[in-house]
């Protein structure tokens, strides 16, 4: 099993160390040939910014191979669904059952606090980012 999840892309910039890579996004049937046909098929372009040391070595327009580590995308894995879930479940819990609010007011603060994790998340985006490294290297 490889080490790195990996995804070929087109350098759009680079801007000091901060190299922003365009990479197609495809669905599980986005390379089958009778996608247009279909319609159900999905293809974003999402666009990554990693952070290089060899930032220097890039210019727009070139190919190049972005890579993670998988344990990086359990993290986010992690931190984005499971945890929301976690914070939901708790406080719908503690707050039917413990405090005894209605269904209504529970699922409310049930969806606030899920609101709540994604703010705290948001806040800590730079020490999360130290967490999730991303290379870089032309094909």
């Amino acid at each position: 099993m490889a080490e790195q999840i990996e995804h070929s892309g087109v350098v759009s910039s680079v801007e000091g160390r901060a190299v922003h890579v365009k990479i197609l996004s495809v669905s599980a049937c986005g390379s089958c040939k009778a996608r247009q046909a279909c319609g159900l098929a999905e293809a974003q372009e999402k666009i990554v910014t990693v952070y290089s040391p060899r930032s220097g070595e890039f210019k727009p327009g070139d190919e190049v191979m972005v890579g993670v580590r998988r344990g990086a995308g359990a993290l986010a894995v992690l931190l984005a669904y499971v945890g929301a879930l976690v914070v939901l479940l708790a406080v719908l819990g503690v707050a039917i059952e413990v405090l005894e609010w209605g269904e209504g007011l529970s699922a409310a603060a049930a969806l606030l606090a899920v609101l709540v994790y994604y703010i705290m998340l948001w806040l800590a985006r730079k020490q999360i980012e130290h967490t999730i490294h991303f290379t870089i290297n032309k094909n």
